[in-house]
């Protein structure tokens, strides 16, 4: 057909300049479009905790073959932290990778360790109880990564993980289309780690990939390394928390641009920012948890000069440390986009009468907890739980609605920005009928 058209165009040409229709030269053909990139910029981890970006290729080169999706294990969910609904959690979805069938075992306790790595970081410890994870077993025909322990190691596995990706040894990419159809097995995906069976230190960070399943983002660990959970941390301070990058690049020179959309960096000295009472000014002069003072540190989001970071070495600049404050408010308010200060296995909908009893969750301690019915606080049922329907004395002809509300808050002084506080509070409503 291309041949062809070219031929008939060719004819038409010829056919019009002897009639001398022609007047003008011929017109260039149109460049060809440019090819599409099929490169990805991810984070790689040195083993000193220093933090890098490389492109990558898109796709692994490792992927194993699909007959391994025919295993009976392969594909199956198992929950490893369950806390919930997922409608009212942060999901978290671990998927293994390296581990045959006979590895499964394994998998599923490297996928509860990491986690416990995760979760032992603030500000997850404290929240712990916001969030679920779900192991996802993808069997592989090859044991352990390839890239390891050399680079001319090559493996069969089912999301193609590898070291030596983008010629650094420890970054490890993965097949992210296989990890997609993986994640899509588990009951809801918000936050997605791959869990590569090895002890080699090394992962990546996908923070770029935006997945239809509504998750932005993927870690790579080595489920066999003590400190690579530490990257998953990182990560999420991108994913969750929406936080920039605040290690700096010699070559970058000097930022000119508008003041980031991130909370974490600025183009404004710590004066300006209180002047201006904007960015972390509420936090300026604090002691931080990841140590000294909170401040304007010059250098961040890749750049040594011109924007400034809240704290002199936070997990967003180096791994093996804590978030700064401004970070972990970030962090917080990150959690609550996905999860509820309060819960309740009654239904909103349900028809309920005197009879019936009320009983919801609060998954992080200390949240207050209010009661009002039709608008007017119950200050005797503050902070219960449990509630006995009868005990309400409902007035009003037999038949008459009132509507009970619960209101629950997190009084945690780590959120102060008051366009984050909003978040830190949920209500649910029932309507009773006397």
């Amino acid at each position: 057909m291309h041949i062809r058209r070219l031929t008939t165009l060719a004819v038409a040409a010829a056919t019009a300049l002897a009639a001398g229709c022609l007047a003008q030269p011929a017109t260039a053909a149109p460049a060809a479009p440019p090819a599409p990139d099929t490169t990805r910029s991810v984070e790689a981890f040195g083993a000193d905790g220093s933090i890098s970006r490389a492109r990558v290729p898109a796709a692994s080169p490792h992927t194993a073959a699909p007959a391994v999706r025919g295993l009976a294990a392969d594909g199956a969910v198992t929950p490893v932290v369950q806390n919930g609904s997922p409608a009212d959690k942060l999901d978290v979805v671990v998927i293994g990778d390296g581990y045959t069938a006979g590895e499964q075992g394994e998998f599923l306790t490297d996928a509860a360790t990491k986690w416990q790595e995760i979760s032992a970081v603030e500000p997850y410890a404290t929240y712990r109880g916001l969030f679920n994870v779900w192991a996802v077993q993808a069997v592989s025909t090859d044991s352990g990564v390839s890239g390891d322990p050399d680079r001319a190691t090559t493996r069969r596995t089912a999301l193609g993980s590898y070291f030596w990706c983008g010629d650094v040894e420890r970054l490890l990419c993965v097949d992210t289309d296989a990890v997609d159809r993986y994640a899509a097995l588990a009951p809801q995906a918000d936050l997605v780690l791959v869990v590569a069976n090895s002890a080699k230190y090394g992962g990546a960070g996908y923070n770029d990939v935006v997945s239809p399943l509504g998750y932005s983002g993927i870690a790579t660990v080595a489920g066999g390394n003590s400190l690579s959970g530490q990257i998953a941390v990182h990560e999420t301070g991108h994913s969750l928390g929406h936080l920039a990058d605040e290690y700096s690049y010699a070559d970058q020179g000097t930022y000119h641009g508008a003041e980031p959309a991130e909370a974490n960096i600025s183009t404004l000295t710590a004066d300006r920012m209180r002047r201006a009472r904007t960015k972390w000014y509420r936090w300026l002069g604090q002691t931080s948890p990841d140590g000294g003072t909170v401040g304007a540190y010059l250098g961040g989001g890749y750049y040594p000069a011109g924007l400034y970071r809240p704290t002199d070495n936070s997990i967003m600049r180096s791994l093996g440390r804590q978030f700064n404050l401004p970070g972990r408010e970030a962090m917080i308010a990150g959690f609550y986009r996905y999860a509820t200060t309060l819960a309740s296995t009654t239904p909103t909908t349900a028809a309920l009468g005197p009879a019936d009893r009320i009983t919801v969750q609060l998954p992080v301690a200390g949240t207050r907890l209010r009661w009002y019915l039709d608008g007017r606080e119950l200050t005797a049922l503050r902070d219960r739980t449990d509630l006995d329907l009868a005990g309400l004395h409902l007035t009003g002809p037999r038949g008459s609605v009132h509507r009970l509300t619960a209101r629950a808050t997190d009084p945690t002084p780590a959120v102060i920005d008051p366009e984050l506080t909003p978040s830190l509070t949920d209500t649910l409503s029932w309507r009773i009928t006397r």
